[in-house]
């Protein structure tokens, strides 16, 4: 059982720290954090929903999650070989349009929860 437990906390310690690695090295990663900070204040702001608030913490670590896989798989191939290299282009341009559907799709879910709801408050 101990044994278990030390695993896990090593796999613990790794996780954050490769979270600390992305947070210090990654733009995209912390402009992320700062544009899904805007959207919960903005919601707190405009008394969206439970559930929307629901929908807005899914997008947010979704996108977190899918930023962190396409870094990882970004970094993973330029150990394997920092030349340019065709099948290498292809891994991270997928891994960059992975993240770009994502936005896309999240930008179209907060616009359905907060355009109403902004247009309702500008209106007074």
């Amino acid at each position: 059982m101990i044994r278990t437990l030390r695993k896990h906390t090593v796999s613990f310690k790794h996780a954050f720290s490769g979270i600390l690695w992305v947070l210090k090295t990654q733009h995209n990663y912390v402009v992320h954090i700062v544009l899904s900070i805007m959207a919960i204040v903005l919601g707190l702001f405009l008394h969206i929903s439970y559930f929307e608030f629901l929908i807005i913490i899914l997008l947010v670590f979704s996108g977190l999650t899918i930023e962190t896989v396409n870094t990882a798989i970004e970094e993973a191939t330029d150990a394997i070989d920092t030349k340019w290299r065709e099948d290498i282009k292809i891994a991270k341009d997928v891994a960059a349009g992975a993240m770009l559907i994502y936005a896309m799709g999240a930008a179209v879910l907060a616009l359905i929860i907060f355009l109403p709801k902004l247009l309702a408050y500008l209106a007074f």
